[in-house]
C-alpha cells in the first residue's frame, strides 16, 4: 500500500474496504463515492465486456488510452452486497450526523439504495446529474441521467452549517480529450456534491478514480482521504491534487480558510498593461 500525504490531502493506493482500515473510525465528515457501476448493458455478456468498451466505445475505434477499472462486471446480487460491504466500512469511518452520497445509473440504483439501508444508514433521497446529452435512441427517452443516492449516519440536525442544496445538477460530461479517467465527473459538479459536507470538513472518497472529488475538495475549502486501487490512476490523482494544492494559500488565522487562485494568463495580461512593451 503507498500512502501520500498532500496537508488538506491524503491519499492511499490500495483496496477500497482494506484500506480504510487505516482511517480511524468516527474521523470522516462525509463518504461521497463514484464506484464502478457494474452495468453498461442488459444482459450479462455486455456487463462483463471491458469498461473502455462498455462506456466509450461508439463503433469508430478507441476512443481514449486510460486503463480499464476492475471491479465492474458483477451481477446485481453481487454487486449489492459488495457495496454493503463498502458502504458498512465507511459508515464506521463516518462521524455521527455525517452523509454519504453513492453515484450510480437507473440499472443499479435500487441496488444502491438497498445496500446503503443494509450497511446501517439512513436514506434520504435521491439527486439528478443531468448530462445534458445521451446517445440518441429513436423511440425512446434519453438516458442522459446519473443519480446520487445519499443518506446519513443517523440524524440530521438543521443547524450543521449547510445551506439548501439543489437536487438537480446540471453539467455535461468531462470531453474524452480531456478527460483523465474513463468515466471521470465535472469538477463543477463535484463542487457541488461536496457542499453536503461543511466547509472545513473531511470527505472520504475510498474510488477516487483520477481525482475529481479531492480537486473539488480542495477548491472548496474540505479535507480530502482518497483510496484507488489502480496504480495509473492513482498517481493521475496524486499529481492533479498536488497540483490543486499548490494554487492554495492557507492563512490560519481565525480558523478560516481562504483560496487565492491566480491564473496565469490575468496575471500575464496585467503585467502587459502595466509594461506594453513586454
Amino acid at each position: 500500500m503507498k500512502k501520500n500525504d498532500l496537508g488538506r490531502a491524503v491519499l492511499y493506493q490500495g483496496d477500497c474496504i482494506n484500506t480504510m482500515g487505516e482511517i480511524p473510525d468516527g474521523s470522516v465528515d462525509g463518504l461521497i463515492i463514484d464506484p464502478p457501476y457494474s452495468s453498461g448493458g442488459t444482459f450479462s455478456t455486455q456487463r462483463k465486456a471491458e469498461t473502455g468498451k462498455k462506456y466509450l466505445d461508439t463503433g469508430s475505434g478507441k476512443q481514449t488510452d486510460h486503463p480499464n477499472f476492475s471491479g465492474d462486471n458483477m451481477d446485481m446480487h453481487s454487486f449489492t452486497m459488495f457495496m454493503r460491504a463498502v458502504l458498512f466500512e465507511g459508515r464506521l469511518k463516518t462521524k455521527e450526523n455525517g452523509v454519504c452520497c453513492v453515484f450510480i445509473d437507473f440499472r443499479n440504483l435500487p441496488a444502491v439504495a438497498d445496500a446503503m439501508q443494509m450497511a446501517g444508514w439512513t436514506w434520504r433521497g435521491i439527486a439528478v446529474w443531468d448530462k445534458l446529452n445521451s446517445r440518441p435512441q429513436k423511440g425512446r427517452f434519453r438516458n442522459q441521467c446519473e443519480y446520487i443516492v445519499w443518506g446519513s449516519n443517523g440524524a440530521m440536525p438543521p443547524d450543521r452549517g449547510v445551506p439548501v442544496l439543489e437536487g438537480v445538477f446540471r453539467f455535461q460530461n468531462v470531453a474524452t480529450a480531456k478527460a483523465h479517467h474513463q468515466t471521470e465527473k465535472p469538477i463543477g459538479l463535484m463542487e457541488k456534491v461536496v457542499e453536503i459536507v461543511p466547509e472545513g470538513g473531511t470527505v472520504l472518497d475510498c474510488f477516487m478514480g483520477s481525482g475529481s472529488t479531492g480537486v473539488a475538495c480542495i477548491k472548496t475549502g474540505r479535507r480530502f482521504i482518497g483510496i484507488e486501487l489502480n496504480e495509473i490512476y492513482y498517481k493521475t490523482a496524486v499529481r492533479r491534487i498536488e497540483e490543486e494544492t499548490s494554487q492554495v494559500t492557507l492563512f490560519s488565522g481565525g480558523g478560516y480558510l481562504i483560496t487565492v487562485l491566480i491564473p496565469y494568463k490575468i496575471a500575464a495580461r496585467a503585467a502587459e498593461r502595466r509594461n506594453p512593451w513586454m
